[in-house]
């Protein structure tokens, strides 16, 4: 499949292989790296303290396991990208039968409701994580929040949203600092990573169906991919060199610009999941030690002060704030880039609401929406149960669509799928298939 996309954001050209080694180093990061700080937004981080307060480190196995599975599917879906120079919602309409482009378009739909969901969760969180720190009510700053990532959506180019975001990564090593303020057992934390700790319980099982729905979610899959082509797209403005999709290029370039998105990916990959390991063995040897229950990552705020001191208390808040400006506008665009792509229209933040008024029509609803929500609800928990299911639910159906792209020579070319890809890829299918009938089961039962 031919691309007429060029460039990715300047990676591979000359300019970039000189200048100081932490300049060359910059530029390797990009939608990788979002991606892989996205996934820990504040419902993340909940899900994650809620497995260390009530499991202690009975559950810190998970993040060495799901970490090989993040990178192969965020690989994938990256990989789709500069193969094709297309999104995935792009690819699927082009190379499914209308069936296909359906039932794609059909979970794409659930997808939205449940990451609008999601924000609402999220932008209460930032709220919340404002009061604790004694800015004000919680209702107001949510709608702030909402309001400055709306403007910054719709005003800003590709180039200024990227910087945000990327800045706003920075917010993750919260997690870490408060892992090493907590007084950890590292000697326990071993027997956890060793499966020593494990537990029988429907309970235990469906929050680990959690943890790994909440780190493999399919909207970062649409997130990804759509990333790397508005990256390629801002390249190609600025007269950068081919994309790799271009085969004039040298082979040693398109190889090098492999290699580079690689890293990217799998250090954005291995951020996230260091982050995952961080909240649940600092919850577990604070929380998880004095028996406290939590259902948001503000409880886990409130509960570390008196136990960790205040100051954890005050750095876990700044995490979650900083996450959930960042997770918001990840949530509130996935699905929109996706449904936009599928049916024929522009989209992308380096496009004018002019030039593409489908997508930041969808853009709009879906945040305006997560913003009333916020507004009006007290207690999100039963909807972020909802919004869990659904994303539980989609995973294995969306991972099976990237799968049967990557795989294919006719769509990918020399970039599809090689033999390590398809056995991750397929065994995360399944083990997101056994997650989903898990957290529903688990639901129903109580």
């Amino acid at each position: 499949m031919a691309t007429t996309d060029r460039g990715t954001l300047g990676k591979g050209s000359d300019d970039a292989a000189r200048g100081p080694w932490w300049k060359r180093a910059a530029k390797v990061f990009g939608p990788g790296l979002i991606t892989g700080a996205s996934d820990d937004d504040p419902s993340g981080i909940a899900t994650y303290a809620q497995a260390g307060a009530t499991y202690g480190f009975g559950m810190v196995w998970a993040a060495p396991v799901v970490l090989p599975l993040m990178i192969a599917v965020q690989e994938m879906s990256d990989r789709t990208a500069t193969a094709t120079g297309d999104s995935l919602g792009g690819i699927v309409r082009k190379c499914f039968p209308r069936g296909g482009r359906v039932t794609v378009g059909i979970l794409l739909v659930f997808l939205a409701v449940a990451n609008i969901v999601n924000l609402s969760a999220d932008l209460m969180a930032v709220g919340s994580g404002m009061e604790l720190l004694g800015a004000g009510p919680a209702h107001l700053w949510s709608g702030i929040a909402g309001l400055v990532i709306v403007l910054l959506l719709i005003l800003g180019s590709y180039r200024v949203v990227a910087h945000v975001f990327t800045a706003l990564c920075v917010a993750l090593f919260a997690y870490v600092a408060v892992m090493f303020t907590a007084g950890v057992d590292w000697g326990k934390v071993w027997e956890g990573l060793t499966f020593q700790q494990l537990s029988p319980g429907l309970s235990y099982w469906g929050l680990v169906a959690g943890v790994f729905g909440t780190s493999i979610s399919p909207y970062l899959f649409f997130w990804e991919s759509g990333q790397r082509v508005e990256e390629m797209r801002d390249a190609e403005d600025r007269g950068k060199e081919p994309g790799m999709g271009d085969r004039d290029i040298p082979l040693h370039h398109a190889q090098r610009r492999r290699r580079q998105q690689r890293i990217d990916v799998t250090v954005g990959m291995t951020l996230a999941v260091l982050i995952m390991f961080s909240v649940v063995v600092a919850t577990g040897a604070t929380l998880g030690a004095h028996g406290q229950s939590i259902q948001s990552a503000a409880d886990a705020a409130k509960a570390l002060a008196p136990i960790a001191g205040p100051l954890a208390g005050a750095v876990f808040a700044l995490g979650f704030i900083g996450t959930g400006l960042l997770g918001v506008p990840v949530l509130a665009s996935s699905a929109c880039m996706g449904m936009s792509a599928l049916l024929d229209k522009d989209w992308g933040f380096d496009r004018s609401p002019r030039k593409a008024p489908v997508f930041y029509s969808l853009l709009l609803v879906a945040t305006i929406g997560g913003v009333v929500m916020a507004a009006v609800l007290d207690n999100p928990i039963n909807l972020l149960v909802l919004s869990a299911m659904i994303n539980a639910m989609a995973a294995a159906p969306f991972l099976i669509v990237v799968l049967l792209i990557a795989r294919s020579r006719r769509i990918m070319g020399d970039e599809r799928n090689g033999l390590v890809s398809n056995i991750l890829g397929w065994l995360t299918a399944g083990i997101m298939v056994v997650c989903g009938v898990l957290a529903v089961w688990s639901q129903l039962t109580g």
